[in-house]
């Protein structure tokens, strides 16, 4: 054990803050502290790095924070520097360990230095800039970079990803997993979580509650608890009625008073369960279906140019029904002109875009919330659907986190997050069978957004969205459109397939790994097509029907590959919580960890196979 709080409470300008909570650091293990704004987040890495103290308490055994020998302890905050004339080399150099320029120390230092500076996105050549010629959110990456070097025990940092492009932040993400002491970190960005963090503490109610896993296996460990913990109530409170009832009946009566009393101490001396709080995201588990399905090729592009005064892309794309793609790129790529070109909003330099029969469209994008109304949430919902009674509209809202007092606040009270939130409640219940989504997420908070999450998931009609929060994507997006350096690549693995093959390899020199936009239609094609009328010989050539039975096999070895995979990954898991609580030793996690990499080799290649088998079909 590195560090502990054991039974510590804190308290900030006279307010409870955290009640007789715990907390440990065992090792180099990466921590992520999450909750509700103003839960106690920072309270508590402030606590840590000693800036605040427990509160006196008679009541707890020893001092309440313990630490296996003297820590250094560095904290990621907003940076001032003392002497902004200076130039970044003086500055970070004057921490360096070693005086002599050409002792070992001093070289490995400037090395990491290098490499810190280059990967957060600077220019070699700003080094020898004034501190004070750098933005505000420049200068924090600067004081990040030095606080790295300084390789502290306890690295605390809260929104460490602010500031940072996505390039910048997956480098990060790669640097603190290899970081070689112990992360606690704060993060409103749930991918970095995900990437980085071992073990979760959820700050709810003033107290503390871990869980051994990043922050999806958090979510979901958290919902299988919520909903153990609500059976086991509703069954005590099942028990409790059936226990009164047989008192009250019995209870006056002389030869069945002691059978009466026996069950009354039954009662007393029941330890009542709590009854657990509910989350505060609503996961969809119906479908939301479209009014009407529409065709089967939701959209046709051909040639289609795209830009206002220049062209920006030129691309061919179909889309099919049911479809769920999330558009990628750098800024100025056309992504946002995309969706508008295909909503009828801008116009085509050249080349053609054609929506399927019978397909509805609901478009949104940020100056889509700029609502304004002195109704209230429910009046405004009922005016769109007049149909709906006042109870279905209820409901509606309340799905959307716009519960109770919630549906009686006026629609101009409502934060941007929140209008947002209402519009896309109103898109999705016009039930059309297209969306085109243009940054639904932005200004919302975590509970907000997975509940959309959950929502689109529902959705059985075609998406096509643009989005920067990577978290959203992976949750929501089946496939991926790449746009960059005026070309569009269909990638049709999902976005976490494609990161991992872009670390691997650049994603622009690998056939496997993307194909043009247009061939898009080929894969959606494959699969709508029922695999037992794929082999035809009488109709296809034979050198046709042999490709199509090797497609056949390697798509077979594909699911196979997929299902070990999948076990590995549950082997590592359990392994793993064993490991956290000292049950295994370090050999054995390594070896389930070695077990799920070379598992997921296997279905990696097994992909790119059928995926090749798949191209050579077509060409």
């Amino acid at each position: 054990m590195l560090y502990q709080i054991r039974d510590g409470s804190v308290s900030v300008g006279g307010n409870l803050v955290l009640s007789h909570v715990d907390f440990d650091i065992k090792g180099r293990e990466k921590i992520a502290v999450v909750g509700r704004n103003g839960a106690g987040k920072t309270t508590l890495l402030k606590l840590i790095a000693g800036d605040l103290s427990l509160d006196r308490d008679d009541k707890r055994n020893g001092p309440g924070i313990w630490q296996s020998r003297q820590l250094t302890i560095g904290m990621l905050g907003q940076q001032v520097f003392a002497h902004p004339e200076r130039t970044v080399e003086e500055e970070i150099l004057e921490d360096c360990p070693a005086g002599d320029t050409y002792e070992r120390e001093r070289y490995e230092y400037e090395q990491e230095y290098d490499r810190l500076f280059t990967g957060f996105g600077f220019a070699k050549s700003d080094k020898k800039r004034r501190l004070e010629s750098f933005s505000g959110g420049e200068q924090t990456r600067i004081g990040f970079i030095r606080l790295l070097l300084a390789k502290p025990d306890i690295l605390l940092l809260d929104e460490p990803t602010n500031h940072l492009d996505i390039k910048a932040c997956e480098w990060l993400e790669e640097y603190l997993r290899s970081y070689p002491h112990a992360v606690v970190m704060v993060s409103h960005d749930r991918f970095f979580l995900d990437q980085t963090a071992e073990v979760v503490y959820e700050i709810s109610g003033r107290r503390l509650v871990r869980y051994a896993g990043n922050y999806t296996f958090y979510r979901q460990e958290k919902q299988r608890r919520l909903a153990a913990g609500q059976k086991a109530y509703a069954r005590q409170q099942e028990e409790i009625g059936r226990l009164s009832q047989v008192i009250e009946r019995f209870g006056h009566k002389p030869s069945k008073a002691a059978f009466a009393r026996a069950k009354k101490k039954q009662l007393e001396r029941m330890e009542r369960v709590e009854k657990p709080e509910t989350d505060d995201v609503h996961l969809f588990t119906g479908e939301i279906s479209p009014m009407l399905p529409g065709s089967k090729w939701v959209l046709d592009a051909k040639e289609l140019k795209l830009g206002y005064d220049r062209q920006l892309l030129e691309l061919s794309l179909r889309v099919r029904r049911g479809q769920k793609i999330g558009l990628i790129g750098p800024n100025g790529a056309g992504k946002t002109t995309f969706l508008k070109t295909i909503a009828g909003l801008a116009a085509p330099l050249g080349g053609s875009c054609r929506l399927g029969n019978q397909v509805t469209f609901g478009y949104f994008d940020q100056h889509s919330a700029q609502i304004q109304s002195e109704k209230s949430v429910a009046e405004h919902f009922q005016e769109h659907f007049p149909a709906l009674t006042d109870k279905e509209v209820r409901s509606i809202l309340g799905a959307y986190l716009f519960g109770g007092k919630e549906a009686s606040r006026r629609v101009s009270a409502l934060s941007g997050g929140e209008k947002a939130r209402l519009v896309l409640a109103e898109i999705l219940q016009s039930r059309p069978n297209l969306l085109l989504l243009d940054e639904p997420t932005n200004h919302m908070d975590i509970q907000a957004k997975e509940t959309l999450e959950s929502a689109f998931g529902a959705y059985t009609g075609t998406i096509l969205f643009v989005s920067h929060d990577r978290y959203f994507i992976r949750q929501v997006a089946q496939s991926v459109l790449v746009l960059e350096d005026q070309t569009a690549y269909y990638y049709p693995f999902g976005y976490e397939h494609y990161l991992e093959r872009s670390r691997r390899r650049d994603v622009r020199e690998s056939i496997a790994a993307q194909v043009k936009a247009e061939d898009a239609a080929l894969l959606a094609g494959m699969r709508a097509v029922p695999r037992a009328e794929r082999h035809r010989l009488q109709e296809i050539p034979e050198e046709e029907a042999y490709l199509d039975w090797k497609l056949r096999l390697a798509g077979e070895r594909m699911e196979l590959a997929e299902a070990a995979f999948i076990k590995a990954v549950e082997s590592s898991q359990s392994i793993r919580e064993l490991w956290l609580a000292g049950e295994v030793q370090q050999e054995i996690r390594d070896e389930a960890d070695q077990a799920q990499q070379a598992a997921w080799e296997a279905w990696h290649e097994a992909v790119l196979e059928w995926w090749q088998l798949l191209l050579r079909k077509k060409g």
